[in-house]
């Protein structure tokens, strides 16, 4: 049975709807492979609920601190969703957040890799193709915000494979590259051990010799990041330039959150082709006698056990990025399949003068 008429499964372990609960909120991840957005979630009576829809080559998301807005990276634009229902409200389904497309930017196909919301709302986002961060600019596909110091043109060469970015306050701080090569398409070169975190205030390579780094993300103090061609999820020590690893990942990963005092990390399996082959991730695998495996594993800040945990079989086999929603319950999107985008209307409070 070839990949286009394969069904899509998921199952869950035993403990995934419990934790879902504790966590109290949802979960949001993207399959650029399979064009997918999903959204998981739980029913009035604690069963969980899948949600899907389609968007071309769907990357990075961000959402904002109360969930009432997403942001999404695709193949040539970003799209800010906002949820339509009042606080306190639910659809006949018993969604309580319906995320409908309100604004979208029309980039081009830059690779748009991570995205979040700025200090001023606007997007901020990894613009791999170019090497660079950026942000949407009017009359134009996108305003170059800082680049690394070793990358010596803004150019669609897609040099180094910058592909990660952690915020902090408002504002880019951290971000992740595979390698500090400044000659197009370079990276693939330097996959196994040139990766490094850069601080954006600073310019400085405050981590190195990583393999495939993705993900970063500040959180409880830590900077956190996936060393994503070893399989291993840890924290960088700024002072000391070195990353500890907390857990093993069994499959490529790739996008992070947290929750409930666990990271939320997105695997995937590797793609048939010289990018994801011969890497140390191979070895390791083997070494625990496994195979990569697509889905989620929701792993313990404290411990660096799984405490649960999402498999995806079929058509879906490589995730880029995950998102927590907490407070909402049981998510729902509008896409652009349907026509259900055409009758939904929306009028803001107040009367014309």
């Amino acid at each position: 049975m070839t990949s286009k008429t394969e069904a899509f499964a998921l199952t869950t372990s035993r403990s995934f709807t419990s934790w879902l609960a504790r966590a109290g909120g949802s979960i949001a991840f993207t399959t650029y492979q399979a064009g997918k957005l999903f959204l998981l979630g739980l029913k009035p009576d604690g069963a969980q609920s899948v949600h899907e829809r389609t968007f071309a080559r769907c990357m990075g998301m961000a959402v904002s601190a109360d969930a009432r807005t997403l942001l999404l990276a695709t193949h040539y634009q970003l799209y800010r969703f906002d949820n339509i229902l009042p606080p306190g409200q639910q659809t006949p389904e018993k969604s309580d957040a319906v995320y409908v497309p309100r604004q979208s930017w029309i980039t081009g196909d830059l690779d748009a890799h991570d995205v979040a919301f700025g200090a001023d709302g606007k997007p901020v986002f990894v613009n791999t193709a170019f090497n660079c961060l950026a942000t949407v600019a009017e009359g134009a596909s996108f305003k170059p915000v800082w680049k690394p110091r070793f990358i010596s043109k803004i150019a669609a060469e897609d040099r180094c494979h910058l592909n990660g970015m952690a915020m902090e306050n408002g504002r880019p701080r951290y971000v992740t590259a595979v390698s500090q090569s400044d000659v197009v398409d370079g990276w693939r070169d330097k996959r196994a051990d040139s990766g490094v975190v850069i601080d954006v205030t600073t310019n400085e390579i405050v981590c190195s010799g990583l393999s495939m780094a993705h993900s970063p993300r500040l959180h409880d103090g830590k900077l956190w990041v996936l060393n994503s061609g070893v399989g291993e999820f840890g924290w960088v020590d700024v002072q000391k330039k070195t990353f500890n690893p907390i857990a093993f990942c069994p499959g490529y990963a790739r996008g992070m959150s947290f929750a409930g005092g666990c990271a939320i990390i997105g695997l995937s399996l590797a793609r048939e082709n010289r990018t994801f082959q011969g890497l140390p991730l191979d070895a390791a695998l083997a070494s625990k006698g496994t195979e990569p495996r697509c889905g989620l594993i929701m792993v313990d800040l404290a411990t660096g056990d799984t405490a649960a945990w999402v498999r995806l079989e079929g058509v879906v086999r490589e995730l880029y990025d995950v998102t927590f929603l907490p407070g909402v319950r049981q998510p729902s999107a509008i896409g652009f399949k349907t026509d259900e985008i055409t009758r939904l209307i929306s009028i803001e409070d107040g009367d014309p003068a």
